[in-house]
C-alpha cells in the first residue's frame, strides 16, 4: 500500500503528463499536468476516448492503430515515442513528444502515454528558422548590395582610367606642342635679334636717340620672349624626366663671377647685383648647367621684382655645412599667402602686377637643386624684399 501511495504521488506531481487507456482507448486516468496542458478536468475526459485530445487526422485513425497492434503486434507509436500534435479544450493545438509503454495488469493490457510539452522548443525552433530565412534574405540582399557597389566601382575606376589616358594624352600632346612651338619661335627671335642689332650698328653714324631706344626696345622684347620660350622647355623637359644632372667639378667662384658681370648687363638703371664669396674653397662637384640655370633664374626674378637704383646681393659660401648660395634683393617681396604656393609650376604672387613671367622660373629652379641633391629655401617680406637660399649637403 505504501509503494502504491508512493507511485501515485510520483505520478499526481509529474512534470510531464501521464494518461492511461484501456484495450479500447478509453482514459483510465490523467495526471494533473496532462489535465493543465489539454485544460480538461479528470472528469471531463476519464472513460472518454482518448482520441478527444488528437485533432485530424490521427483522432479519426487512433482505434485503428490500437485495434492493429493487438491484432499484428506491429507498433505505431507504442514503444518508440513520437512527435504529435494535441488538442485542447478551446480547440487550440499544440506539439508534444508522446511515449507509449504497454503494461500487463490484473489480466489485461494498459497503455501509458507520457505526455512532454516541447512548445517552447518548437517555438524557439521557428524563431531560429525565421532568423535564418531573415538572415539569409539579408545576406542576399548585401551580396546584391556589394556586387553592385563592385559593379559600380568597377565601371568608375574603368571611366577614371579613360580619363587618365585622356589626360595623359593631352598632357603629351601639350608637351608636343610647347616643344615644337617653342623650336620654331626661336629661329624667327634669332633672326629679329639679329636685325636689330644690325640696325643700331647701321645707324651708328646718325646719332638717333630714338633709333637706339627702340632698337633696345627690340632686344628687350626678344630677351623676355627667349627667357620664356627657355622656361617652357626646361619644363617640358623635367615633366618629360629627360633632365639628369650631370654631376663634374667646376670653380664656383668663377662661375659666380660670370653670371654677375652677365646679369649685370641686363640689370636696371643704377641696379647693382655685389657678389661675394665666404671660405677658402671655391671647388664645387655639381651640373654647371643646371647651377648657373638656378642663380640667373633667381638674379633675374631680383632684378625684375626690384626697383632701379637698388643693391642686389649675390653670395657664395663653401664650409663645413656644404654650399650655399644666396641671392637677396629689396623688390616687392612676396605676400605670405602666397608663399606656400611659390614653387608651384605657373604659379605667380598677387602683387607681381604687369611685371612679365611665366610662373615657371622658381619651379625649374627647386627641380634643378634636388636633381642636384639640393634644397631650395627663402624669406619675404612685402616691400621689404626676398631671400632665396639654395643649399648642397657637402661634398
Amino acid at each position: 500500500m505504501e509503494s502504491a501511495a508512493l507511485l501515485n504521488a510520483i505520478i499526481e506531481n509529474a512534470i510531464d503528463g501521464i494518461i492511461t487507456i484501456d484495450e479500447r482507448g478509453l482514459i483510465e486516468s490523467i495526471n494533473p499536468s496532462a489535465c493543465k496542458l489539454f485544460q480538461y478536468t479528470p472528469a471531463e475526459v476519464t472513460g472518454k476516448n482518448v482520441s478527444m485530445l488528437m485533432p485530424p487526422p490521427d483522432r479519426n485513425n487512433h482505434d485503428e492503430y490500437i485495434n492493429r497492434y493487438q491484432n499484428t503486434g506491429r507498433a505505431h507509436i507504442i514503444g518508440i515515442g513520437r512527435e504529435v500534435t494535441g488538442l485542447r479544450k478551446d480547440g487550440s493545438q499544440f506539439p508534444f513528444r508522446l511515449a507509449v509503454s504497454e503494461v500487463k495488469y490484473s489480466g489485461r493490457k494498459i497503455y501509458t502515454g507520457f505526455i512532454h510539452d516541447i512548445s517552447r522548443e518548437k517555438e524557439a525552433e521557428e524563431q531560429l528558422k525565421d532568423y535564418a530565412s531573415h538572415l539569409e534574405d539579408e545576406v542576399h540582399e548585401r551580396t546584391q548590395s556589394l556586387q553592385l557597389s563592385v559593379k559600380e566601382l568597377q565601371q568608375a575606376k574603368e571611366e577614371v582610367s579613360i580619363s587618365l589616358e585622356k589626360e595623359k594624352e593631352l598632357g603629351q600632346l601639350k608637351s608636343r606642342f610647347v616643344s615644337m612651338a617653342s623650336h620654331e619661335f626661336r629661329t624667327p627671335l634669332s633672326a629679329v635679334q639679329l636685325s636689330a642689332s644690325l640696325i643700331e650698328r647701321y645707324a651708328g653714324h646718325v646719332q638717333s636717340q630714338n633709333i637706339s631706344k627702340h632698337v633696345n626696345k627690340i632686344k628687350n622684347a626678344v630677351g623676355n620672349l627667349t627667357t620664356i620660350l627657355n622656361d617652357f622647355l626646361s619644363h617640358e623637359k623635367l615633366e618629360a624626366g629627360r633632365v639628369e644632372a650631370s654631376l663634374t667639378s667646376f670653380d664656383l667662384v668663377k662661375l659666380a663671377e660670370e653670371i654677375t658681370e652677365e646679369m649685370q648687363l641686363i640689370a636696371k638703371k643704377d641696379q647693382n647685383i655685389i657678389y661675394q664669396h665666404t671660405g677658402s674653397n671655391s671647388g664645387v662637384n655639381l651640373d654647371l648647367n643646371l647651377l648657373k640655370n638656378c642663380i640667373i633664374n633667381l638674379i633675374a626674378n631680383a632684378i625684375k621684382y626690384s626697383g632701379e637704383n637698388t643693391f642686389i646681393e649675390f653670395n657664395t659660401e663653401i664650409g663645413k655645412n656644404g654650399c650655399i648660395i644666396t641671392v637677396k634683393d629689396n623688390g616687392i617681396g612676396i605676400p605670405e599667402t602666397d608663399q606656400k604656393h611659390l614653387f608651384e609650376a605657373f604659379f605667380r604672387a598677387h602683387n607681381t602686377g604687369n611685371i612679365p613671367g611665366t610662373g615657371l622660373g622658381l619651379n625649374i629652379v627647386a627641380r634643378y637643386a634636388h636633381l642636384m641633391n639640393g634644397s631650395v629655401a627663402f624669406k619675404s617680406s612685402v616691400n621689404k624684399g626676398t631671400i632665396f637660399t639654395i643649399s648642397f649637403p657637402e661634398q
